[in-house]
């Protein structure tokens, strides 16, 4: 049994789709569809940058989408191969969510593309430039991460964000409060304990603001059943139905992602192989998770005729 499976923001890097957009038009149509629905040269920040203008959250999040769904739509058109009859499952890593519904079908590309800007532009807006932080804590399991981000709260926001597996935990929340969780991490036990380059603490009680637009632009939203249920993050549990998806995705906005669960989950389910798309960031943390799982990144054109042939 297998699942396909969709990147979240990290994995964005200027070059990303060029190749793809030079050797298929089905790539081709995803990327212009998206330039065209954001009124964006996207596409030409995702090929050319400027570095610091692509990992803008409000960027980064449209674009790592696209690559991916451009990267399935060359395996469809022209590998024959349809996510119906070779996935049992989707799932995505926060964003990569999003991209999932839209590879099954539960959104469309331009549904899918509105609502990421909306998402990126409201996650960066809900909290002033450097009043948030996140860090990445490794060595801990997440109970022990989860109870260090509790204990360094002290009256403010700071919790645990990423449940990425193989004890690497994301801590989020008031940049105080992340500081004094990356010492007392250490003082538990951390192997390290590092702050991330981000925009924005995402994944905590400081998204408020964001979770209520993206509550009021999902309402609005065209959301059909996916063609193979979606393992959300924030229950890590199969979900087809469209109003429980809505609902599932304005809770992901201050929920933890509960990636090691959902892999677990599906392992336990009968996955025995994962194929990420348009990333190789998920193989390595479901390695972590689960030694014997088969993992598979589709990056490049000959990712895509290699998988084909596969699959």
């Amino acid at each position: 049994m297998r699942a396909f499976v969709f990147p979240g923001q990290g994995s964005q890097a200027v070059g990303m789709g060029r190749e793809l957009a030079a050797a298929s038009a089905a790539a081709r149509a995803v990327f212009q569809e998206v330039d065209d629905t954001l009124g964006q040269a996207l596409f030409r920040l995702m090929t050319d940058g400027p570095e610091d203008a692509l990992t803008l959250t409000a960027n980064a999040q449209p674009a790592i989408m696209a690559n991916a769904i451009a990267t399935l739509r060359v395996l469809t058109h022209e590998g024959g191969v349809r996510l119906a009859d070779k996935a049992a499952f989707v799932a995505g890593h926060s964003l990569g969510e999003y991209s999932a519904l839209c590879a099954a079908e539960s959104f469309d590309l331009p549904t899918t593309t509105l609502l990421l800007r909306m998402r990126g532009d409201a996650m960066q807006a809900a909290v002033p430039v450097g009043t948030g932080a996140m860090a990445v804590l490794l060595g801990l399991d997440f109970e022990a991460a989860a109870a260090v981000a509790a204990d360094a709260a002290q009256g403010e926001i700071c919790q645990a964000a990423n449940d990425n597996g193989g004890g690497q935990v994301v801590i989020s929340g008031h940049a105080a409060a992340v500081e004094r969780a990356m010492e007392l991490a250490k003082e538990r036990g951390a192997k390290r304990a590092l702050p991330l380059a981000v925009s924005a603490p995402f994944h905590c009680a400081l998204m408020a603001p964001a979770a209520e637009v993206m509550s009021m632009a999902l309402g609005e939203a065209k959301v059909q059943a996916p063609l193979v249920p979606l393992y959300a993050n924030v229950t890590a549990a199969p979900v087809a139905d469209p109003d429980t998806i809505r609902e599932l995705l304005v809770r992901q906005v201050t929920g933890t992602v509960r990636w090691r669960e959902s892999v677990e989950a599906m392992v336990a389910a009968g996955v025995t192989e994962f194929v990420e798309f348009g990333g190789k960031v998920l193989g390595p943390m479901i390695k972590r998770i689960s030694p014997d799982a088969t993992t598979r990144s589709v990056v490049t054109m000959a990712d895509i005729e290699a998988v084909a042939k596969d699959l």
